[in-house]
């Protein structure tokens, strides 16, 4: 690596840092949901709240914001509290851990899941107050979901069985008795004209490549700033790193909730999906030993207890 290049590397993440803490609206509830899914379930699916503070107030996350943002997040069914003295664990609930795990294979997967051909179906059925139909209908939208009309929502791998318990997750559960869930086609016939037509009909695929060729666009020169692997360790401190890395899951987490991972036949020719995967694999390696030196410093329990990270991270991007 030449001597510039990590001043280089050093400057682009700085950019990406500042841009991410100048939003007009930061949402820390998804933030706290990405780094827990990414850092804290390794780690035993748990975390005290000032370990939480200390973490993310480098990218504008101040206590209040925290602390507001975990209590919804526990109100919502994805976090519950374990009193020690005078301080707490978060803990994953049950469901929130089942949900984190699915979205896992999906997020770190090295190739979109294939299809078996049936689509997943959503029908809005009964009376349903039209001030609740817009939330549902942007609830299941980053879920992946497609609209066919006011009333019937499609997806091509969705389990419907986990549907209810995100949409209860984003205060929607009193929706659920609105929908019918189907499953139609017969994957012996294959892909038809009619299933390129409901994909045109259902998603805005120009809408999900521009957003996945901007995914690129922020993170490309970061890549070849710290290409090789070893760059992140000569180029930036742990916590840089681990902010990166942090970051780098979240944008890429909130990408996969839009795409509804249609197979390549009914896809457009050089989608750009596969691209952004493939980068997001190569930084996300090379972030991974320094931002788990960051959090092996200053991600503990509520008694102090610092706990090992439980699997093989390396793994990640590397099968189906």
């Amino acid at each position: 690596m030449t001597p510039a290049a990590p001043t280089a590397a050093a400057a682009a993440v700085a950019r990406r840092i500042e841009a991410f803490r100048q939003q007009s609206r930061v949402r820390a509830g998804s933030l706290i949901l990405s780094l827990f899914g990414d850092a804290v379930l390794p780690r035993g699916g748990r975390a005290w709240i000032g370990s939480l503070i200390r973490l993310l107030e480098p990218l504008g996350i101040n206590e209040r914001l925290t602390r507001t943002a975990v209590f919804r997040l526990a109100k919502d069914g994805w976090l519950r509290i374990e009193p020690h003295g005078r301080r707490a664990d978060y803990l994953l609930t049950a469901a929130g851990q089942r949900r984190f795990e699915e979205a896992s294979r999906s997020i770190y997967a090295s190739q979109p899941r294939t299809w078996d051909g049936r689509w997943r179906l959503l029908l809005l059925v009964g009376e349903i107050d039209p001030k609740a139909r817009e939330p549902l209908r942007r609830a299941l939208f980053w879920q992946g979901f497609g609209a066919i009309g006011p009333n019937c929502f499609v997806h091509p791998s969705a389990d419907l069985g986990e549907v209810p318990h995100a949409l209860a997750a984003d205060g929607l559960a009193d929706s659920q008795p609105h929908l019918m869930p189907l499953l139609a086609s017969d994957a012996r016939y294959g892909l038809s004209a009619n299933d390129a037509d409901l994909v045109r009909r259902a998603w805005n695929l120009d809408a999900l490549a521009q957003a996945y060729t901007d995914f690129e666009a922020l993170y490309q020169d970061i890549a070849e700033a710290l290409h090789p692997a070893e760059g992140a360790h000569a180029a930036l401190g742990d916590e840089e790193v681990f902010l990166l890395r942090t970051l780098l899951i979240h944008d890429w987490r909130r990408l996969l909730l839009r795409d509804p991972g249609l197979p390549d036949v009914l896809l457009p020719p050089d989608w750009p999906g596969q691209r952004a995967r493939r980068l997001t694999q190569g930084l996300y390696h090379a972030l991974l030993a320094p931002s788990e030196c960051h959090l092996d410093a200053h991600l503990h329990l509520a008694d102090g207890t610092r706990l090992p990270v439980g699997v093989d991270l390396g793994e990640r991007f590397r099968g189906r």
